[in-house]
């Protein structure tokens, strides 16, 4: 009886629990003002609680529960398997019962003799006494199995709905609230000008070419990074001023809170985190807690898909690809972290990390930051003079595109040649396989959460740019005059992948 009570109170708390899903995921659609509340006041928790918790290991822990749940989806097939092998032969075995004909029956077939008719009765009772011996042991091992599949399934049926609840409450209300446009940026004009958009890319490409040749590199010319003090200023928790911290202190900035960080030298992880923070004085949303950035142990599997970064929604974790070009790393990092302050938008977070490392008083970061939409940008102005080019030739005569450095373009590649060559030649999938089943799972994955233009989003990163410096919002950046509202217009074209320029995606 009183096991019978806990199943009843099982399937009730399995119940409620869909039509909770079911509930959130319907007001996040059709409700704005409720997706943007649950990421003001409640979104926040999970961050500052279980992502504080997943921060203490050095790990990825959603990285080990991606693992396990595939062990577990293996685990699941195989049980499908051997249940539909064992319906098979159950079903043959009623067939074939059902139209067996025992010999005594048929027409015509009579024993010889009494003796001979004793002897086939005690072969057929010897036989059945040892197939019911067989069968019953059968039976036992059938029974154990099911009673272990039963068990199976009713954790995988937890298991895939505590993965639907996770999924809802950190990953799909998030892509049904406000922009980040929207809330501090206004209603977008919708048009820009060709003028426009060569302005912006040469703001970018300018500072690229200043850049490149001001951040540290190694005898090879490749870049490295060691490290940069904190910008911001306070007391360590041991009352001693933060500028004891300086070189040779092995303290990592994560132990310290954000105000307390003044003069302790920065990994690029905790860099990262402490230039959101303070992005998050102009943009409130993105003040709070941020964890620190980790690395992911299968990067030369992401390296196969061209991804950059993913926020795990499992585990509240900003990873990152460790095998790409050290310039990737800035903006991957600060790109992941912004969605966890809600922005789960692709074009979103680029512009988000954009505006972090641009802002920094770090030179590397800064290179990252210009580097990172470099060539979202020169693939739309290549398209403008592709498919407009009377429109081209007219804005290239009051103003022309900047010649970008060939330092600037070895500096701006995904990975390697060297590594290319380790990954690929270890690898057990081939690399063009395992990068189209990635297209595909992110364009239906972004597509299935209203946006239209999946994967071709990440390029509106432009957009986003476009409005910004329209705006004047940047220091050193002129707006355009009034008197050239007249221009001829070109519409921003969406649809160059960034996977013509060899780079990679971040992913939510």
């Amino acid at each position: 009886m009183e096991k019978r009570r806990l199943v009843r109170n099982r399937r009730r708390i399995y119940l409620g629990t869909v039509v909770l899903v079911i509930l959130l995921n319907a007001a996040a659609w059709n409700s704005t003002a409720f997706s943007d509340w649950y990421i003001a006041h409640i979104f926040p928790l999970w961050v500052n609680t279980y992502g504080r918790v997943t921060g203490i290991f050095p790990f990825s822990v959603g990285e080990g529960l991606l693992g396990a749940g595939a062990v577990l989806i293996i685990c699941a097939a195989v049980f499908g398997v051997l249940w539909i092998i064992i319906w098979i032969m159950k079903l043959a075995r009623m067939l074939y019962s059902a139209g067996r004909l025992r010999k005594s029956d048929w027409p015509g077939r009579r024993p010889k003799d009494a003796a001979e008719s004793f002897g086939a009765e005690a072969r057929v009772r010897g036989i059945a006494e040892g197939a019911r011996a067989a069968g019953g042991e059968k039976r036992r091992e059938i029974r154990r199995f099911r009673r272990f599949s039963r068990g199976f399934g009713i954790f995988f049926a937890w298991t895939f709905l505590i993965v639907c609840l996770v999924m809802t409450l950190n990953c799909f209300v998030l892509y049904h609230a406000s922009t980040f446009s929207e809330q501090y940026f206004g209603e977008d004009e919708g048009d820009y000008t060709l003028a426009e958009l060569i302005r912006v890319y040469n703001l970018v490409a300018e500072n690229c070419n200043r850049l490149a040749g001001v951040i540290e590199r190694d005898e090879s010319g490749m870049a490295v990074y060691t490290g940069s003090y904190s910008e911001t200023g306070g007391v360590r928790h041991d009352g001693r001023a933060g500028d004891e911290g300086k070189a040779g202190n092995e303290s990592r900035a994560g132990d310290y809170g954000p105000e307390e960080e003044k003069g302790l030298l920065l990994d690029m992880e905790d860099k990262a985190r402490e230039l959101m923070r303070r992005l998050g004085s102009s943009y409130p949303q993105l003040d709070g807690y941020y964890p620190r950035p980790k690395a992911l142990w299968s990067s030369d599997f992401m390296c196969q898909q061209h991804m950059q970064g993913y926020y795990f929604p499992f585990s509240m974790e900003a990873n990152y690809n460790d095998v790409m070009h050290i310039l990737n790393k800035p903006a991957t990092m600060c790109h992941e972290l912004a969605h966890l302050r809600g922005y789960i938008y692709e074009d979103e977070a680029n512009f988000i990390s954009y505006l972090a490392c641009v802002q920094s008083e770090d030179v590397f970061f800064q290179y990252a930051g210009y580097l990172s939409v470099l060539v979202y940008l020169n693939n739309d102005l290549y398209k403008a003079w592709e498919e407009e080019r009377a429109a081209y030739e007219e804005a290239v005569e009051e103003i022309r595109p900047v010649t970008v450095d060939n330092r600037v373009w070895e500096d701006n590649l995904f990975v390697t040649e060297e590594e290319w060559e380790r990954i690929n030649g270890k690898a057990l999938i081939d690399t063009e396989i395992v990068d189209k089943a990635a297209d595909v799972l992110i364009d239906t994955n972004l597509k299935v959460h209203g946006i239209a233009d999946g994967k071709i989003s990440y390029s509106r990163v432009v957009r986003l740019l476009l409005q910004y410096y329209r705006g004047g919002k940047s220091a050193g950046f002129v707006p355009k005059r009034q008197d050239r509202i007249l221009e001829r217009h070109y519409r921003l074209c969406y649809n160059q992948s960034t996977k013509s320029t060899g780079k990679g995606e971040n992913v939510s």
